[in-house]
Protein backbone atom coordinates (compact mmCIF):
# COMPACT_ATOMS: atom_id res chain seq x y z
CA UNK A 1 0.00 0.00 0.00
CA UNK A 2 2.80 2.50 0.51
CA UNK A 3 3.45 2.57 -3.45
CA UNK A 4 -0.19 4.31 -3.94
CA UNK A 5 0.56 7.73 -4.62
CA UNK A 6 -1.01 11.30 -3.75
CA UNK A 7 -1.37 12.08 -7.46
CA UNK A 8 -3.28 8.87 -8.16
CA UNK A 9 -6.17 9.91 -6.24
CA UNK A 10 -5.97 13.56 -5.99
CA UNK A 11 -9.20 16.29 -7.06
CA UNK A 12 -7.13 17.70 -10.22
CA UNK A 13 -10.07 20.07 -10.36
CA UNK A 14 -10.31 22.17 -7.20
CA UNK A 15 -12.56 24.91 -6.09
CA UNK A 16 -9.85 27.83 -6.04
CA UNK A 17 -9.96 31.39 -4.23
CA UNK A 18 -8.19 34.93 -4.70
CA UNK A 19 -6.92 36.66 -1.70
CA UNK A 20 -9.08 39.68 -2.78
CA UNK A 21 -12.51 37.49 -3.27
CA UNK A 22 -15.31 38.84 -1.23
CA UNK A 23 -16.27 36.55 0.83
CA UNK A 24 -20.05 36.25 -0.48
CA UNK A 25 -18.21 35.36 -3.51
CA UNK A 26 -15.91 32.78 -1.98
CA UNK A 27 -19.06 31.49 0.19
CA UNK A 28 -20.97 31.05 -3.47
CA UNK A 29 -18.19 28.87 -4.87
CA UNK A 30 -17.21 26.97 -2.29
CA UNK A 31 -21.07 25.60 -1.64
CA UNK A 32 -21.74 25.05 -5.49
CA UNK A 33 -18.37 23.02 -5.38
CA UNK A 34 -19.35 20.70 -2.72
CA UNK A 35 -16.21 21.04 -0.97
CA UNK A 36 -15.29 21.99 2.60
CA UNK A 37 -12.40 24.36 1.50
CA UNK A 38 -10.03 25.00 -0.91
CA UNK A 39 -6.57 26.95 -1.59
CA UNK A 40 -6.60 30.52 -2.27
CA UNK A 41 -3.95 31.40 -5.04
CA UNK A 42 -1.77 34.19 -6.50
CA UNK A 43 -1.93 34.96 -9.99
CA UNK A 44 1.04 31.81 -10.62
CA UNK A 45 -1.37 29.50 -9.60
CA UNK A 46 1.01 29.65 -6.09
CA UNK A 47 -0.44 28.66 -2.81
CA UNK A 48 -0.74 31.48 -0.61
CA UNK A 49 -3.85 30.09 1.47
CA UNK A 50 -6.07 28.01 2.64
CA UNK A 51 -10.09 28.82 2.91
CA UNK A 52 -12.38 26.48 4.85
CA UNK A 53 -16.08 26.01 5.45
CA UNK A 54 -15.12 26.49 9.50
CA UNK A 55 -13.03 29.80 8.31
CA UNK A 56 -16.15 31.32 6.59
CA UNK A 57 -18.40 30.16 9.35
CA UNK A 58 -16.30 32.19 12.24
CA UNK A 59 -16.07 35.51 10.11
CA UNK A 60 -19.87 35.32 8.84
CA UNK A 61 -20.67 35.08 12.31
CA UNK A 62 -18.62 37.61 13.77
CA UNK A 63 -19.60 40.28 10.68
CA UNK A 64 -23.15 40.00 11.89
CA UNK A 65 -26.44 40.04 10.17
CA UNK A 66 -26.36 43.70 8.93
CA UNK A 67 -22.94 43.86 7.95
CA UNK A 68 -22.13 44.84 4.38
CA UNK A 69 -20.11 42.53 2.38
CA UNK A 70 -16.69 44.38 2.49
CA UNK A 71 -14.64 41.33 3.79
CA UNK A 72 -12.69 39.27 1.73
CA UNK A 73 -10.85 35.73 1.14
CA UNK A 74 -7.92 37.16 2.72
CA UNK A 75 -9.37 38.40 6.04
CA UNK A 76 -9.69 35.45 7.11
CA UNK A 77 -7.43 32.36 5.02
CA UNK A 78 -4.88 30.75 6.89
CA UNK A 79 -1.53 31.93 5.72
CA UNK A 80 0.35 28.54 6.91
CA UNK A 81 -0.34 26.36 4.22
CA UNK A 82 0.29 22.42 4.64
CA UNK A 83 0.99 20.85 0.91
CA UNK A 84 1.83 17.80 -0.23
CA UNK A 85 3.64 16.48 -3.63
CA UNK A 86 1.83 14.54 -6.16
CA UNK A 87 4.10 11.39 -5.44
CA UNK A 88 4.06 11.38 -1.85
CA UNK A 89 2.40 7.80 -0.51
CA UNK A 90 -0.72 8.02 0.80
CA UNK A 91 -0.41 6.15 3.57
CA UNK A 92 2.05 8.47 5.04
CA UNK A 93 -0.11 11.00 4.40
CA UNK A 94 -3.21 9.52 6.24
CA UNK A 95 -0.86 8.60 9.44
CA UNK A 96 -0.87 12.28 9.82
CA UNK A 97 -3.90 13.21 9.33
CA UNK A 98 -4.72 13.50 12.97
CA UNK A 99 -7.52 14.83 14.67
CA UNK A 100 -7.25 18.49 14.42
CA UNK A 101 -5.23 18.39 11.39
CA UNK A 102 -6.46 19.56 8.04
CA UNK A 103 -9.04 17.12 6.66
CA UNK A 104 -8.14 18.59 2.79
CA UNK A 105 -4.21 19.46 1.63
CA UNK A 106 -3.22 21.18 -1.55
CA UNK A 107 -0.96 19.22 -3.97
CA UNK A 108 1.58 21.37 -5.52
CA UNK A 109 4.36 21.05 -7.99
CA UNK A 110 8.13 21.05 -7.55
CA UNK A 111 7.54 25.01 -8.24
CA UNK A 112 5.15 25.29 -5.39
CA UNK A 113 2.22 25.88 -7.85
CA UNK A 114 -1.13 24.02 -7.38
CA UNK A 115 -1.86 20.78 -9.27
CA UNK A 116 -4.91 19.34 -7.03
CA UNK A 117 -6.14 18.50 -4.03
CA UNK A 118 -6.04 15.33 -1.20
CA UNK A 119 -9.06 15.18 1.42
CA UNK A 120 -9.61 12.86 3.67
CA UNK A 121 -11.99 11.12 1.66
CA UNK A 122 -10.11 10.70 -1.44
CA UNK A 123 -7.42 9.13 1.24
CA UNK A 124 -10.93 6.74 2.34
CA UNK A 125 -11.43 5.35 -1.10
CA UNK A 126 -7.36 5.11 -2.19
CA UNK A 127 -7.18 2.59 0.90
CA UNK A 128 -10.67 0.77 0.16
CA UNK A 129 -9.53 0.38 -3.28
CA UNK A 130 -6.55 -1.58 -2.02
CA UNK A 131 -8.10 -3.80 0.59
CA UNK A 132 -11.14 -4.87 -2.02
CA UNK A 133 -8.30 -5.44 -4.43
CA UNK A 134 -6.38 -7.90 -2.37
CA UNK A 135 -9.71 -9.59 -1.42
CA UNK A 136 -10.94 -10.41 -5.24
CA UNK A 137 -6.88 -10.59 -5.76
CA UNK A 138 -5.36 -12.74 -3.11
CA UNK A 139 -1.44 -12.58 -3.06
Amino acid sequence: MESIKVKDYMNKRPVTFKASMSLSVALEKMLNANQSGGPVLDENHHVVGFLSEQDMIHKLLRMGYYCHDTNTVDDCMHKEVSAVLPDDSIIKLAEEMLPGKPKLYPVVDEDDRLVGIITRRDILKAIATQIDDSFHHPV
